[in-house]
């Protein structure tokens, strides 16, 4: 600390050339070397020292010499102090208990598959609630998780709610604690940006299944996700109480399907109705249960007599499954050595957290069935914060990655992950991946460089908060007072780190907005400022021909929700106008240009001749790319990158639409230029109106989004449904079960507005689907030719006014 102390005196220059340098070099040095065993790569400058000639130099010379040693010193003393090695050495047997005690997970799953449900029975067995309310509020009170009125009436989750929870585990016969930080995350494609974030953060999950359905579309989105952030996870069958109800069946789409390898630590005990139970099958053990909602437990070592064959042989098949992705477990199969149960639980975590497994529990949330062997199964084999690899880019090294370590004594490193308005002010949301967070400590934001103060700090239980003084590595918090963005990284000063942030997909659809009564436009403005903080899949924009308000979002229902949310909390009703599709433009052919702009007004005028061609992107066709080809020096290097800026910009509206245009290979060979004319802007200028007019010529087509849609719905509806498909898209799978049908489908965006209200009539309000973007597709002849109409009629219309 002395060396730190003197070292800060050093670097502000005023002990360099003053009497006193020789004694702060001689203080940070002999500080230095009280700890030899932090200080070993700094020795060589001690040996300098010892060796330094005074006799030779005046003592300012030695004064200054010594101070600037010194301060190096300190400098690499303090580096080395700040290693993840040196860290590890000093963390107290207190601290490694407490961070193998933590747990950050999410739930995610597919629409209606019980995720909300899962967590609300994982808060009553661990104590956070005492009472279980349902999803949909029946009894007026709801789902904890759901706290938002709009959640609790329509039975869906919106927004991800974290809260925070204790386990007592019982461990070769004494009680552990551990200590649980939970996000409920939506499961609806709509409200992606809030599994995204959630993913981002944590360090393992849940995935839940329904036992029927088994492997769903956003099932496969929320895998997806898991993979990009790196998320061990653990499997939940859920619903074994419903009537075709088969686990295994789900156990082989996660194989097939999720391509993850994936084996049943349990069987259940009946099924259907008649579902009691579970039987572990790493100890051999029949697990039911019994008094109020299931809360005890009954183990016995007794397994019913006509599941001990499937009991043995799905044992068998899930050590065979481990042998496949654990090197010892392959060790022990090929010399035919029967694993212990403990040697099984090893073998499941680290093939777990090496994401190349996830063990598949099961149960029914609803039955209250199945809950507390999952949570244990989440100590056993989902990793700690210490066990997961976190990377943060170092700014002062050229982002050279560096690792972050989940320990309190190392320089705090925060993400910002989500943020909310508040009566009290902005809450943000955060992860520390590295060292501590006190109240009143002060931060600085990577992003922006800013010092900012945390007055205070809470952890969240849903829509409830409680205050603490102090949050530790590896936990998830949340803020006040604190201005930033989402995805912003917070240090203490110490370190220059940057974290990536998390992948926002791009918006689909559109609605003009405004407010119905002009005195209601600040409240309007304030709510949409606000929502674009929270939800980075949220946008606006104002059209600058139309001069409507435009929003966009991830579908119908999204938007709806906003809507909806404007006039609820703040009193705003809105008039929408149709929902504005996220068309594309491209081009199907080759064409030649050579355009000259030669314009004057009074003053200097505006030169360019531009000469080249326009063709399909053929590498990339959802990119554009500008080349130069011009030799001779006809267009000067400084116009040419004035061109590369108007390429871009032409890009931006199309001729066809005003929409982006995509998979453009702009060309650029020849051109001339005046001595007084031409400029930047002249040049900028003629290569956008040089590609408008080439585009045309190059046979311009309009792109439509098709989206990939899942719909779910009992099979005597198959006829109907297939009739609605037939107008809209092409059917590309269907999955028959024994109720249900599962039909996979692509559709044009355009086709599919208003669909939810033709399934509902067609279904009798049964059937379910989900919609997510696939990829950009030609529109069909008639349906461009009436866009393009409608569009060059607006345009008029705007130039008449």
């Amino acid at each position: 600390m002395r060396a730190l102390r003197a070292a800060a005196c050093l670097n502000t220059g005023c002990a360099a050339r003053s009497a006193q340098g020789a004694r702060y070099a001689a203080l940070a040095l002999r500080a230095a070397t009280a700890h030899p065993a932090v200080v070993a790569p700094a020795q060589c400058h001690a040996s300098r020292f010892t060796g330094l000639r005074h006799f030779s130099r005046s003592p300012a010379s030695r004064s200054a010499n010594s101070a600037a040693a010194a301060l190096q010193q300190a400098k690499e003393l303090a580096a080395a102090n700040m290693t993840p090695e040196a860290a590890a050495a000093r963390v107290t047997p207190e601290e490694a208990k407490r961070l193998s005690m933590v747990r950050n997970i999410g739930i995610a799953a597919h629409i209606d598959s019980g995720k909300t449900t899962v967590t609300e029975r994982i808060l009553f067995y661990t104590g956070r609630v005492k009472a279980v309310h349902e999803v949909r509020g029946r009894d007026g009170v709801g789902a904890k998780m759901d706290s938002m009125e709009l959640e609790r009436e329509r039975g869906i989750t919106i927004q991800s709610a974290a809260t925070f929870a204790d386990w007592r585990k019982v461990e070769d016969g004494k009680e552990e604690t551990y200590h649980f930080n939970l996000i409920d995350t939506p499961g609806h494609i709509d409200f992606t940006i809030e599994v995204e974030r959630a993913m981002r953060v944590l360090d393992g999950a849940v995935m839940v299944l329904c036992a029927v359905s088994g492997v769903q579309s956003q099932t496969i989105t929320v895998d997806r996700q898991m993979k990009r952030y790196n998320v061990p996870r653990i499997s939940f069958v859920n619903k074994m109480d419903r009537m075709g109800a088969n686990p295994f069946r789900a156990v082989e789409m996660i194989n097939s399907k999720l391509k993850i390898p994936a084996a049943a630590v349990q069987i259940p005990i009946g099924s259907e109705k008649e579902f009691e139970g579970v039987i572990d099958l790493i100890d051999m053990k029949a697990i039911r249960h019994d008094g109020h909602r299931g809360v005890n437990l009954k183990v016995s070592n007794t397994i019913p007599e006509h599941l001990r064959e499937l009991a043995q042989q799905k044992r068998q098949e899930l050590i065979e499954k481990l042998a496949d992705v654990d090197d010892e477990m392959a060790e022990m199969f090929l010399d035919e050595k029967e694993p212990t149960p403990a040697q099984i639980k090893a073998a499941i975590r680290r093939a777990t957290i090496g994401l190349k497994f996830t063990p598949v529990l099961m149960g029914s949330a609803l039955a209250d069935k199945g809950i507390q062997p999952m949570l244990d199964a989440v100590c056993d084999y989902l990793p700690n914060p210490a066990n997961i690899d976190n990377t943060a880019l170092d700014r002062s090294k050229g982002e050279q990655p560096v690792k972050l370590v989940p320990y309190n004594s190392l320089p705090f490193v925060g993400l910002a992950f989500k943020l909310e308005e508040n009566p009290y002010g902005q809450l943000t949301y955060m992860r520390v991946y590295q060292g501590s967070l006190k109240k009143g400590q002060y931060l600085f934001n990577s992003r922006t460089d800013k010092k900012v103060r945390v007055p205070r700090i809470v952890r969240m239980h849903a829509s409830e908060m409680e205050d603490v003084n102090e949050i530790g590595a590896g936990e998830i918090c949340a803020v006040f007072g604190v201005e930033c963005a989402s995805g912003d990284t917070f240090t203490d000063g110490r370190l220059s780190y940057g974290m990536s942030s998390m992948y926002v997909p791009d918006s689909v659809m559109s609605l003009s907005i405004k407010p119905k009564r002009s005195s209601d436009a600040d409240a309007f403005s304030k709510a949409m400022n606000r929502f674009m903080r929270e939800d980075p899949t949220f946008r606006l924009h104002v059209d600058e021909e139309s001069e409507e308000t435009i929003i966009s979002g991830m579908g119908e229902l999204h938007l709806d929700i906003y809507v909806e949310r404007l006039r609820r909390e703040y009193k705003v009703d809105c008039e929408t106008g149709k929902p504005r599709v996220a068309y594309r433009e491209t081009i199907t052919k080759r064409a030649e240009f050579d355009f000259l702009l030669k314009r004057q007004s009074g003053g200097p005028g505006d030169y360019a001749r531009v000469v080249g061609w326009i063709e399909p992107n053929t590498e990339s066709p959802e990119a554009n790319k500008f080349e130069t080809r011009v030799v001779g020096g006809s267009i000067p290097d400084k116009y040419l990158s004035a061109c590369g800026k108007g390429f871009e910009e032409a890009c931006l509206k199309g001729p066809l639409l005003g929409h982006k245009v995509l998979g453009v290979h702009m060309v650029i060979t020849d051109g001339a230029t005046h001595v007084t004319d031409s400029s930047d802007y002249a040049f900028n200028l003629a290569t956008q109106m040089a590609f408008r007019k080439a585009f045309l010529e190059a046979g311009g087509a309009v792109l439509e989004p098709l989206m990939k849609t899942t719909i779910s719905a009992p099979a005597e509806f198959q006829g109907n449904i297939l009739m609605l498909m037939n107008k809209r898209g092409s059917i590309v799978d269907t999955e028959v079960g024994t109720d249900d049908f599962t039909m996979l489908a692509e559709c044009s965006l355009n086709a599919m507005f208003g669909f939810s209200t033709h399934l509902r009539a067609a279904t009798q309000g049964k059937g379910e689907f989900s919609m997510e973007f696939s990829h950009y597709a030609p529109a069909p002849p008639h349906l461009q030719k009436e866009l393009v109409t409608a569009y060059q009629k607006e345009l008029e219309a705007k130039r008449t006014k």
